[in-house]
């Protein structure tokens, strides 16, 4: 004998939408990555962080003369070139980053630029003072493994020339 509740179409609209939110909350923890959603979460972690560095070494260029003397000397060149290094890095690279041209590239400065920070520079600071230079860095290790996506200049320049 069938139940009541199975010919009830108040109850069969609950089911219906129990088995849609279900459905939604599977596509939610699927470990399958969509190609769109990459492609956006590239545009997002290049701009965000692209944009966040960029402000780091403009700081660095607009007052390098306060800088460059007691600037870490990491590589025995001198503060003035360890710091053009840096703001070479933190500025023009985190550009190309921020809007996708030659990013694997770019990031490769960078990455050594947050090592360098968090683990010279800040060596025997705590975990506190280390943190964003190791944001930065799994920021930028992930674009270098992921790439620019399709939203942006390296996909628009080689798309055309593989055309």
């Amino acid at each position: 004998m069938a139940q009541r509740w199975d010919f009830d179409p108040q109850y069969s609209a609950i089911q219906n939408k129990i088995r849609t939110s279900t459905m939604n909350l599977s596509k939610l923890l699927t470990p399958q990555v969509d190609s769109n959603k990459l492609n956006y979460s590239a545009l997002v972690l290049r701009i965000g962080f692209g944009f966040l560095m960029m402000n780091h070494g403009f700081g660095k260029i607009t007052h390098f003369n306060d800088y460059a003397p007691n600037f870490m000397n990491f590589l025995g060149l001198g503060g003035e070139i360890s710091l053009a290094l840096a703001i070479f890095a933190e500025f023009f690279c985190a550009t190309f980053v921020a809007f996708g041209l030659f990013t694997r590239l770019s990031v490769i400065p960078l990455i050594f630029t947050m090592l360098v920070a968090c683990f010279v520079a800040h060596a025997g600071d705590p975990i506190g003072k280390k943190e964003m230079s190791i944001l930065y860095f799994c920021a930028y290790s992930s674009l270098f493994l992921m790439g620019p996506g399709k939203f942006s200049l390296d996909a628009v320049i080689f798309s055309k020339r593989n055309s």
